[in-house]
């Protein structure tokens, strides 16, 4: 359960509001089909959220093109993987109502897949800051015997204090 609280942050808050909008208004208002509005709408605002999510959400300033490569690759397969799942879920739950009721419906259950896999995907594949085994560990007792950990620098990252307080742990024993 607190590793689900982690995931549930201000990380997400700003994800989600980085565009969705595109795909509703054009599939309902300029009435493109369902996978030319739902691709529409993940190219164009995948461009702005490679961006918006890579300085402002996740803070990485890796300058590679392997980042590029693993957010493009991210994006297809939560796509696929998404509006795969929704469409024929939809079709079948929906088998009476209109088409345009399953698709809309269809495209919002394949945009709360998309997103909560693409969150998870950007989070930890994309735009993941991998652990970096060069850093040093300063770990002590005070005394109350208490065990501090002082680190020679910071990474944005709960790996770091995770990986020191197994540090810590194993020194004392």
């Amino acid at each position: 359960m607190n590793k689900l609280r982690g995931l549930i942050d201000r990380k997400l808050a700003i994800f989600l509001l980085v565009g969705t909008a595109i795909m509703f208004g054009l599939y309902n208002l300029a009435h493109c089909t369902y996978w030319v509005s739902s691709t529409a709408n993940y190219i164009l605002t995948s461009i702005l959220s490679f961006f918006l999510n890579k300085y402002i959400t996740f803070g990485s300033r890796e300058k590679s093109v392997g980042e590029a490569v693993r957010f493009a690759v991210n994006i297809a397969a939560c796509y696929l993987l998404a509006y795969g799942i929704a469409k024929p879920l939809c079709v079948a739950a929906l088998a009476g109502a209109s088409p345009a009721v399953r698709d809309n419906v269809s495209m919002l259950v394949g945009m709360c897949l998309f997103t909560g896999f693409n969150y998870l995907g950007q989070r930890f594949f994309a735009f993941h800051v991998k652990y970096n085994s060069n850093v040093n560990f300063n770990c002590h007792s005070d005394q109350s015997g208490v065990i501090r950990a002082e680190e020679s620098i910071l990474i944005y990252t709960g790996l770091a204090s995770a990986a020191c307080f197994r540090r810590c742990s194993s020194l004392e024993k």
